[in-house]
Protein backbone atom coordinates (compact mmCIF):
# COMPACT_ATOMS: atom_id res chain seq x y z
CA UNK A 1 0.00 0.00 0.00
CA UNK A 2 1.41 3.19 -1.09
CA UNK A 3 2.33 5.99 1.23
CA UNK A 4 -0.43 8.48 0.29
CA UNK A 5 -3.28 5.42 0.21
CA UNK A 6 -1.87 4.87 3.99
CA UNK A 7 -1.94 8.34 5.44
CA UNK A 8 -5.52 8.63 3.12
CA UNK A 9 -7.14 5.39 5.19
CA UNK A 10 -5.85 6.49 8.39
CA UNK A 11 -7.66 9.78 7.82
CA UNK A 12 -10.68 8.22 6.70
CA UNK A 13 -11.06 6.44 9.91
CA UNK A 14 -11.91 8.88 11.68
CA UNK A 15 -12.88 11.49 9.15
CA UNK A 16 -16.95 12.61 9.93
CA UNK A 17 -19.12 11.95 7.15
CA UNK A 18 -20.15 15.26 4.69
CA UNK A 19 -22.66 14.20 2.34
CA UNK A 20 -21.74 17.82 0.73
CA UNK A 21 -18.36 16.20 -0.04
CA UNK A 22 -20.22 14.46 -2.85
CA UNK A 23 -20.85 17.53 -4.66
CA UNK A 24 -17.59 19.31 -5.05
CA UNK A 25 -15.72 19.65 -7.94
CA UNK A 26 -12.83 21.56 -9.35
CA UNK A 27 -9.90 23.16 -7.13
CA UNK A 28 -6.89 21.25 -6.24
CA UNK A 29 -6.81 17.64 -8.27
CA UNK A 30 -5.10 16.17 -5.25
CA UNK A 31 -7.46 17.39 -2.20
CA UNK A 32 -10.49 16.91 -4.57
CA UNK A 33 -9.11 13.02 -5.01
CA UNK A 34 -8.79 12.41 -1.58
CA UNK A 35 -12.39 13.32 -1.04
CA UNK A 36 -13.60 11.04 -3.67
CA UNK A 37 -11.40 8.25 -1.68
CA UNK A 38 -13.12 9.17 1.47
CA UNK A 39 -16.45 8.61 -0.44
CA UNK A 40 -15.28 5.59 -2.30
CA UNK A 41 -14.15 3.90 1.17
CA UNK A 42 -17.45 4.71 2.90
CA UNK A 43 -19.36 3.01 -0.17
CA UNK A 44 -17.05 0.04 0.50
CA UNK A 45 -13.89 0.13 -2.10
CA UNK A 46 -11.03 -1.58 -0.64
CA UNK A 47 -7.38 -0.99 -1.07
CA UNK A 48 -6.97 -2.52 -4.57
CA UNK A 49 -9.77 0.42 -5.24
CA UNK A 50 -8.16 3.26 -3.88
CA UNK A 51 -4.97 1.91 -4.57
CA UNK A 52 -5.59 2.88 -8.10
CA UNK A 53 -7.67 6.08 -7.67
CA UNK A 54 -4.11 7.47 -6.22
CA UNK A 55 -2.76 7.10 -9.48
CA UNK A 56 -5.61 8.89 -11.29
CA UNK A 57 -4.38 12.16 -13.24
CA UNK A 58 -5.98 15.05 -14.96
CA UNK A 59 -6.31 14.27 -18.73
CA UNK A 60 -6.78 17.52 -20.77
CA UNK A 61 -7.36 15.87 -23.33
CA UNK A 62 -10.35 14.65 -22.18
CA UNK A 63 -11.78 17.97 -21.93
CA UNK A 64 -10.50 18.43 -25.09
CA UNK A 65 -12.70 15.94 -26.35
CA UNK A 66 -15.78 17.16 -23.93
CA UNK A 67 -15.71 20.81 -25.70
CA UNK A 68 -15.38 19.77 -29.08
CA UNK A 69 -18.31 17.03 -30.02
CA UNK A 70 -18.18 18.39 -34.09
CA UNK A 71 -19.62 14.86 -35.66
CA UNK A 72 -23.11 16.17 -34.84
CA UNK A 73 -23.02 19.28 -36.28
CA UNK A 74 -23.40 16.90 -39.64
CA UNK A 75 -26.91 16.39 -40.44
CA UNK A 76 -28.96 12.71 -41.14
CA UNK A 77 -27.72 12.31 -44.61
CA UNK A 78 -24.15 12.91 -44.05
CA UNK A 79 -24.18 11.07 -40.89
CA UNK A 80 -26.28 8.13 -41.64
CA UNK A 81 -24.25 7.71 -44.86
CA UNK A 82 -20.47 7.62 -42.96
CA UNK A 83 -22.10 5.26 -40.15
CA UNK A 84 -24.51 2.77 -41.99
CA UNK A 85 -21.60 1.24 -44.48
CA UNK A 86 -21.12 -1.81 -45.98
CA UNK A 87 -18.46 -2.69 -43.96
CA UNK A 88 -21.18 -2.64 -40.94
CA UNK A 89 -23.64 -4.36 -42.79
CA UNK A 90 -21.84 -6.89 -44.02
CA UNK A 91 -20.24 -7.81 -40.45
CA UNK A 92 -23.60 -7.35 -38.43
CA UNK A 93 -25.24 -9.80 -40.32
CA UNK A 94 -22.47 -11.98 -40.29
CA UNK A 95 -22.33 -11.87 -36.30
CA UNK A 96 -26.07 -12.22 -36.23
CA UNK A 97 -25.95 -15.80 -37.72
CA UNK A 98 -22.69 -16.66 -35.70
CA UNK A 99 -24.26 -15.74 -32.50
CA UNK A 100 -28.00 -16.44 -33.25
CA UNK A 101 -28.36 -18.57 -30.04
CA UNK A 102 -26.79 -16.02 -27.82
CA UNK A 103 -29.59 -13.34 -29.71
CA UNK A 104 -32.11 -15.65 -28.96
CA UNK A 105 -31.77 -16.01 -25.55
CA UNK A 106 -31.15 -12.29 -25.08
CA UNK A 107 -34.32 -11.60 -26.74
CA UNK A 108 -36.28 -14.60 -24.76
CA UNK A 109 -35.17 -13.17 -21.22
CA UNK A 110 -35.50 -9.39 -22.31
CA UNK A 111 -37.59 -8.86 -25.44
CA UNK A 112 -34.75 -6.95 -27.18
CA UNK A 113 -34.31 -8.12 -30.53
CA UNK A 114 -31.42 -9.27 -32.58
CA UNK A 115 -31.20 -6.17 -34.95
CA UNK A 116 -31.33 -3.39 -32.33
CA UNK A 117 -28.62 -4.71 -30.38
CA UNK A 118 -26.20 -5.12 -33.37
CA UNK A 119 -26.70 -1.79 -34.31
CA UNK A 120 -25.53 -0.23 -31.26
CA UNK A 121 -22.56 -3.00 -30.92
CA UNK A 122 -21.64 -1.74 -34.45
CA UNK A 123 -21.28 2.02 -34.15
CA UNK A 124 -20.65 1.94 -30.88
CA UNK A 125 -17.16 -0.22 -31.45
CA UNK A 126 -17.22 -2.09 -34.99
CA UNK A 127 -17.90 -5.34 -32.88
CA UNK A 128 -15.28 -4.66 -30.83
CA UNK A 129 -12.70 -3.54 -32.66
CA UNK A 130 -12.35 -0.23 -31.63
CA UNK A 131 -12.95 0.06 -27.70
CA UNK A 132 -10.91 2.83 -27.23
CA UNK A 133 -7.33 3.66 -26.01
CA UNK A 134 -8.41 6.50 -23.10
CA UNK A 135 -7.08 5.28 -19.40
CA UNK A 136 -11.04 5.18 -17.99
CA UNK A 137 -9.83 6.17 -14.59
CA UNK A 138 -8.29 9.08 -16.02
CA UNK A 139 -10.87 10.36 -18.17
CA UNK A 140 -13.48 9.61 -15.22
CA UNK A 141 -11.62 11.32 -12.60
CA UNK A 142 -11.31 14.38 -14.95
CA UNK A 143 -14.51 14.72 -15.96
CA UNK A 144 -15.73 14.31 -12.11
CA UNK A 145 -13.23 16.64 -11.45
CA UNK A 146 -14.13 19.15 -13.94
CA UNK A 147 -17.25 21.31 -12.71
CA UNK A 148 -19.66 21.13 -15.86
CA UNK A 149 -21.40 17.85 -15.17
CA UNK A 150 -19.53 16.61 -11.99
CA UNK A 151 -23.29 15.13 -10.87
CA UNK A 152 -23.22 12.64 -13.59
CA UNK A 153 -19.57 11.49 -13.91
CA UNK A 154 -18.46 11.13 -9.65
CA UNK A 155 -21.01 8.23 -9.43
CA UNK A 156 -18.99 6.40 -12.36
CA UNK A 157 -15.80 6.82 -11.25
CA UNK A 158 -16.52 5.49 -7.72
CA UNK A 159 -18.20 2.75 -9.51
CA UNK A 160 -15.16 1.99 -12.00
CA UNK A 161 -13.61 1.86 -8.56
CA UNK A 162 -15.62 -1.01 -6.72
CA UNK A 163 -15.39 -3.12 -10.56
CA UNK A 164 -11.12 -2.39 -10.19
CA UNK A 165 -11.79 -3.91 -6.32
CA UNK A 166 -13.52 -6.54 -7.11
CA UNK A 167 -11.26 -7.54 -9.99
CA UNK A 168 -13.86 -7.29 -12.64
CA UNK A 169 -11.54 -4.72 -14.30
CA UNK A 170 -7.85 -3.97 -13.93
CA UNK A 171 -6.40 -0.37 -13.00
CA UNK A 172 -4.95 0.52 -16.03
CA UNK A 173 -8.36 -0.27 -18.65
CA UNK A 174 -8.78 1.76 -21.35
CA UNK A 175 -11.82 2.85 -23.22
CA UNK A 176 -13.50 5.63 -24.88
CA UNK A 177 -12.86 9.55 -23.88
CA UNK A 178 -15.71 9.99 -21.65
CA UNK A 179 -15.36 6.96 -19.39
CA UNK A 180 -17.41 3.78 -21.47
CA UNK A 181 -16.36 0.91 -21.20
CA UNK A 182 -16.34 -2.55 -23.86
CA UNK A 183 -18.11 -3.30 -26.95
CA UNK A 184 -20.77 -1.90 -26.54
CA UNK A 185 -19.19 1.38 -24.44
CA UNK A 186 -20.94 0.92 -20.94
CA UNK A 187 -20.10 3.51 -17.99
CA UNK A 188 -19.30 1.62 -14.88
CA UNK A 189 -22.19 2.21 -13.18
CA UNK A 190 -24.01 0.22 -15.89
CA UNK A 191 -21.35 -1.92 -16.14
CA UNK A 192 -21.80 -2.53 -12.39
CA UNK A 193 -25.50 -2.73 -12.19
CA UNK A 194 -26.78 -4.19 -15.44
CA UNK A 195 -23.54 -6.53 -16.42
CA UNK A 196 -24.39 -9.83 -17.44
CA UNK A 197 -22.01 -13.20 -17.66
CA UNK A 198 -23.68 -14.57 -20.66
CA UNK A 199 -21.10 -17.29 -21.27
CA UNK A 200 -21.54 -18.62 -17.69
CA UNK A 201 -17.47 -18.46 -16.73
CA UNK A 202 -18.64 -16.54 -13.67
CA UNK A 203 -17.35 -13.19 -14.59
CA UNK A 204 -18.82 -10.57 -16.45
CA UNK A 205 -16.61 -9.26 -19.55
CA UNK A 206 -18.00 -6.81 -21.11
CA UNK A 207 -14.45 -6.21 -23.07
CA UNK A 208 -13.59 -10.31 -24.74
CA UNK A 209 -17.20 -11.94 -24.30
CA UNK A 210 -19.42 -11.62 -26.52
CA UNK A 211 -22.09 -13.82 -25.01
CA UNK A 212 -21.76 -11.26 -21.94
CA UNK A 213 -21.88 -8.38 -24.52
CA UNK A 214 -25.14 -9.17 -25.99
CA UNK A 215 -27.01 -10.55 -23.12
CA UNK A 216 -26.28 -7.17 -21.13
CA UNK A 217 -26.68 -4.81 -24.43
CA UNK A 218 -30.63 -6.71 -23.91
CA UNK A 219 -30.87 -6.15 -20.13
CA UNK A 220 -29.32 -2.41 -20.18
CA UNK A 221 -31.73 -1.56 -23.63
CA UNK A 222 -34.83 -3.23 -21.92
CA UNK A 223 -33.96 -1.47 -18.83
CA UNK A 224 -34.14 1.86 -20.54
CA UNK A 225 -38.07 0.82 -21.27
CA UNK A 226 -38.06 -0.90 -24.52
CA UNK A 227 -41.48 -2.51 -25.44
CA UNK A 228 -40.97 -6.23 -26.38
CA UNK A 229 -42.72 -7.50 -29.67
CA UNK A 230 -42.97 -3.15 -30.72
CA UNK A 231 -41.87 -1.60 -33.36
CA UNK A 232 -39.23 1.11 -33.35
CA UNK A 233 -39.26 2.90 -36.67
CA UNK A 234 -40.59 2.50 -39.73
CA UNK A 235 -39.97 4.74 -43.19
CA UNK A 236 -42.70 6.08 -44.98
CA UNK A 237 -43.75 8.61 -47.65
CA UNK A 238 -45.36 11.88 -47.26
CA UNK A 239 -47.49 14.11 -49.05
CA UNK A 240 -47.04 17.29 -50.65
CA UNK A 241 -49.48 19.03 -48.39
CA UNK A 242 -50.26 17.71 -44.66
CA UNK A 243 -50.83 19.71 -41.37
CA UNK A 244 -47.14 19.77 -40.49
CA UNK A 245 -48.03 21.13 -37.49
CA UNK A 246 -48.88 17.58 -36.27
CA UNK A 247 -45.48 16.23 -36.84
CA UNK A 248 -42.86 15.42 -34.18
CA UNK A 249 -41.59 12.69 -32.46
CA UNK A 250 -43.77 13.51 -29.20
CA UNK A 251 -46.92 13.86 -31.57
CA UNK A 252 -48.00 10.13 -31.41
CA UNK A 253 -50.77 9.42 -33.13
CA UNK A 254 -53.14 6.50 -34.78
CA UNK A 255 -51.78 5.13 -38.09
CA UNK A 256 -54.74 5.77 -39.46
CA UNK A 257 -54.89 9.52 -38.66
CA UNK A 258 -51.39 9.70 -40.52
CA UNK A 259 -52.70 7.53 -43.24
CA UNK A 260 -55.85 9.65 -43.70
CA UNK A 261 -53.30 12.82 -44.52
CA UNK A 262 -51.90 10.98 -47.00
CA UNK A 263 -48.58 9.14 -45.58
CA UNK A 264 -48.27 5.90 -46.98
CA UNK A 265 -45.42 3.33 -46.32
CA UNK A 266 -41.98 3.75 -48.23
CA UNK A 267 -43.16 2.21 -51.26
CA UNK A 268 -46.81 3.35 -51.44
CA UNK A 269 -48.76 1.25 -49.81
CA UNK A 270 -51.46 1.66 -46.88
CA UNK A 271 -50.42 1.81 -43.34
CA UNK A 272 -50.90 -1.02 -41.63
CA UNK A 273 -51.91 -2.24 -37.94
CA UNK A 274 -49.53 -1.14 -35.17
CA UNK A 275 -49.30 1.40 -31.73
CA UNK A 276 -49.66 5.57 -32.02
CA UNK A 277 -46.40 6.77 -33.98
CA UNK A 278 -45.08 10.21 -34.37
CA UNK A 279 -43.83 11.11 -37.78
CA UNK A 280 -39.96 12.18 -37.62
CA UNK A 281 -38.69 14.68 -40.80
CA UNK A 282 -35.16 14.74 -39.30
CA UNK A 283 -34.55 17.09 -42.75
CA UNK A 284 -37.68 19.15 -43.61
CA UNK A 285 -40.97 18.06 -45.42
CA UNK A 286 -38.68 17.11 -48.64
CA UNK A 287 -36.17 14.76 -47.11
CA UNK A 288 -36.63 11.28 -46.01
CA UNK A 289 -39.32 10.56 -43.53
CA UNK A 290 -39.96 8.27 -40.55
CA UNK A 291 -42.87 6.99 -38.28
CA UNK A 292 -40.95 6.38 -34.77
CA UNK A 293 -43.06 4.67 -31.89
CA UNK A 294 -42.71 4.81 -28.36
CA UNK A 295 -39.43 2.31 -28.64
CA UNK A 296 -37.76 4.88 -29.99
CA UNK A 297 -37.49 7.17 -26.87
CA UNK A 298 -35.11 3.80 -25.46
CA UNK A 299 -32.32 5.03 -28.53
CA UNK A 300 -32.66 9.02 -27.21
CA UNK A 301 -32.42 7.46 -23.83
CA UNK A 302 -28.46 5.90 -25.06
CA UNK A 303 -27.92 8.79 -26.47
CA UNK A 304 -28.95 12.34 -26.42
CA UNK A 305 -28.01 13.67 -30.39
CA UNK A 306 -30.91 13.34 -32.44
CA UNK A 307 -29.03 12.20 -35.48
CA UNK A 308 -27.17 9.60 -33.15
CA UNK A 309 -30.27 8.31 -32.24
CA UNK A 310 -31.89 7.93 -35.78
CA UNK A 311 -29.17 6.48 -37.21
CA UNK A 312 -28.64 3.46 -34.95
CA UNK A 313 -32.53 2.79 -35.43
CA UNK A 314 -32.14 2.90 -39.38
CA UNK A 315 -28.93 0.57 -39.38
CA UNK A 316 -31.46 -1.62 -36.36
CA UNK A 317 -33.72 -1.83 -39.62
CA UNK A 318 -31.25 -2.52 -42.01
CA UNK A 319 -30.40 -5.45 -40.15
CA UNK A 320 -33.98 -6.65 -39.78
CA UNK A 321 -34.30 -6.63 -43.56
CA UNK A 322 -35.23 -2.51 -44.75
CA UNK A 323 -33.66 -0.98 -47.82
CA UNK A 324 -31.52 2.09 -47.85
CA UNK A 325 -34.09 5.07 -46.93
CA UNK A 326 -35.24 7.57 -49.61
CA UNK A 327 -33.22 10.49 -48.89
CA UNK A 328 -35.74 12.70 -50.53
CA UNK A 329 -34.47 16.56 -51.91
CA UNK A 330 -34.79 18.36 -48.92
CA UNK A 331 -33.63 22.26 -49.02
CA UNK A 332 -30.43 23.15 -48.25
CA UNK A 333 -29.31 23.36 -44.08
CA UNK A 334 -27.28 26.25 -42.41
CA UNK A 335 -23.75 24.89 -41.79
CA UNK A 336 -22.26 25.14 -37.60
CA UNK A 337 -21.68 29.20 -37.74
CA UNK A 338 -25.24 29.88 -39.26
CA UNK A 339 -26.81 27.53 -37.07
CA UNK A 340 -25.11 29.11 -34.13
CA UNK A 341 -26.10 32.21 -35.91
CA UNK A 342 -30.24 30.71 -35.43
CA UNK A 343 -29.92 29.55 -31.84
CA UNK A 344 -28.88 33.21 -30.84
CA UNK A 345 -32.16 34.69 -32.57
CA UNK A 346 -33.99 31.65 -31.09
CA UNK A 347 -32.54 32.74 -27.38
CA UNK A 348 -33.29 36.19 -27.81
CA UNK A 349 -36.88 35.17 -28.30
CA UNK A 350 -36.84 33.28 -25.28
CA UNK A 351 -36.23 29.60 -26.24
CA UNK A 352 -33.81 27.13 -24.32
CA UNK A 353 -32.22 25.60 -27.09
CA UNK A 354 -29.97 23.66 -25.01
CA UNK A 355 -26.66 25.98 -25.58
CA UNK A 356 -25.65 27.78 -28.56
CA UNK A 357 -23.32 25.49 -29.92
CA UNK A 358 -24.57 24.77 -33.63
CA UNK A 359 -25.71 21.55 -33.10
CA UNK A 360 -29.37 21.15 -34.43
CA UNK A 361 -30.62 19.09 -31.26
CA UNK A 362 -33.76 18.10 -30.27
CA UNK A 363 -34.46 21.63 -28.26
CA UNK A 364 -33.38 23.52 -31.23
CA UNK A 365 -36.11 21.75 -33.19
CA UNK A 366 -38.50 22.21 -30.76
CA UNK A 367 -37.65 26.07 -31.24
CA UNK A 368 -37.59 26.25 -34.71
CA UNK A 369 -40.80 23.98 -35.09
CA UNK A 370 -42.71 27.48 -32.72
CA UNK A 371 -40.71 29.95 -34.98
CA UNK A 372 -42.09 28.28 -38.26
CA UNK A 373 -45.82 27.96 -36.69
CA UNK A 374 -45.61 31.58 -35.61
CA UNK A 375 -44.20 33.23 -38.99
CA UNK A 376 -46.97 30.74 -41.09
CA UNK A 377 -44.07 28.32 -41.94
CA UNK A 378 -44.28 24.77 -42.78
CA UNK A 379 -43.64 23.04 -39.12
CA UNK A 380 -41.58 20.60 -39.71
CA UNK A 381 -38.64 21.47 -37.54
CA UNK A 382 -35.83 22.07 -40.63
CA UNK A 383 -34.12 25.23 -40.51
CA UNK A 384 -33.65 27.33 -43.83
CA UNK A 385 -31.85 30.39 -45.02
CA UNK A 386 -35.53 31.42 -45.13
CA UNK A 387 -36.39 31.03 -41.70
CA UNK A 388 -32.86 32.60 -40.63
CA UNK A 389 -33.38 35.55 -42.52
CA UNK A 390 -37.09 35.66 -41.00
CA UNK A 391 -35.56 36.18 -37.66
Amino acid sequence: MKVWLAALCAAIATAVPRPAAAEQCGGDFETWRAAVASQASAEGVGAAGLDALSQARFDTRVLARDRAQGVFTQDFIQFSGRMVNDYRLQHGAARMKKYAGAFSLAQQTYGVPAPVITAFWALETDFGAVQGDFSTLDALATLAHDCRRPELFRPHLIALLKLIDRDVLPADVEGAWAGEIGQIQMLPGDYLEKGVDGDGDGRVDLRGSVADVIMTAARLIAALGWRANEPWMQEVRVPETMPWEETGRTNRLPLAQWASWGVTTRDGGTLGEGPDAGLVLPMGRKGPAFLVYANYDVYLEWNKSFVYTLTAAHLARRFAGDPPYRKGYPEPGLNPEEMRALQEKLVARGHDVGGVDGVLGVNTREAVRKEQARLGMAVDGWPTQALLAAL
